[in-house]
């Protein structure tokens, strides 16, 4: 199944897609969101035979996990990135984490901050969180997640190199692109043959496949889960792969005008422009 956020005349909402429409879930289940059905997504399929409501092209897709208790990020997580950096593999995995006003929906302008130009673009595979879990481990990661998606965890790189600690660089508002939708786990048996591809103004920059991951998913769900609580709905966003801008001669920023895609065999393709703060 794909499952969406989306606002339809000024009411948030959320729903299965079907063909080239939407079958609402709020109204069906009396949830207030997505986040809030993922622990059984398997009873959602009797919905899928029922008539859409709304027409994808009515409505404006909001991120997918509008409302995650916590977006838990990786940064130097992929072989080729971190060798592009010029860095040592970490003995542990590096987690950040970004907050929900930093996040925007398929087709929703990602937002250069005016005190920066280097605006960077890091596509990325995001997995959702649809169980309750404490201390998972490895051999049973991957019956805790709910499904994949994609994210563009762009970066403001002069202010996440401030200091050591990573958090201002990704958390100004509206930088950090989620969606178009969740692919539930069944209708990707694999996510690491799955190849990602980062295209900015049509220009491929980042082409990878998802299992150069160096710290794996069962690894990363396994840490994670270890320091804090999981729950439904929670985002893990798992790294980005080389050929982001700030490495390239001459580095590569995103500009007002511009419009990224990131595309992820089976999740579809993330598209956003980007327009300078106001």
């Amino acid at each position: 199944m794909k499952l969406v956020s989306y606002t339809h005349k000024n009411t948030a909402s959320f729903g299965l897609v079907k063909g080239d429409g939407i079958v609402d879930l709020k109204k069906r289940t009396g949830k207030a969101s997505l986040r809030y059905v993922l622990e059984d997504t398997a009873a959602l399929k009797k919905y899928e035979s029922e008539a859409v409501d709304v027409a994808l092209k009515d409505v404006t897709l909001d991120p997918v996990i509008p409302d995650p208790d916590k977006i838990l990020c990786l940064g130097l997580n992929y072989a080729g990135h971190l060798k592009e950096t010029g860095r040592e593999k970490p003995a542990y995995p590096t987690f950040f984490s970004r907050f929900n006003n930093t996040q925007v929906g398929q087709n929703a302008p990602l937002i250069r901050p005016k005190v920066s130009e280097r605006f960077d673009f890091e596509g990325e595979m995001a997995l959702v969180i649809g169980k309750r879990c404490r201390h998972v481990k490895e051999a049973d990661a991957y019956s805790v997640i709910a499904g994949y998606s994609i994210y563009n965890d762009a970066s403001v790189r002069d202010w996440q190199r401030h200091t050591i600690q990573w958090l201002p660089g990704k958390n100004f508002v509206g930088t950090g692109a989620f969606g178009p939708y969740l692919v539930t786990t069944d209708e990707v048996p694999n996510i690491l043959n799955a190849t990602l591809r980062t295209r900015l103004n049509g220009t491929e920059m980042q082409h990878t496949e998802i299992n150069d991951l160096m710290f794996d998913i069962p690894a990363q769900i396994a840490y994670a889960s270890t320091f804090t609580e999981l729950v439904p709905g929670d985002v893990i966003v798992t790294g980005t792969p080389d050929g982001v801008g700030a490495f390239r001669e001459p580095p590569i920023w995103m500009k007002a005008g511009d419009v990224v895609e990131v595309e992820i065999d089976g999740l579809g393709t993330l598209r956003n422009p980007i327009e300078d703060e106001k």
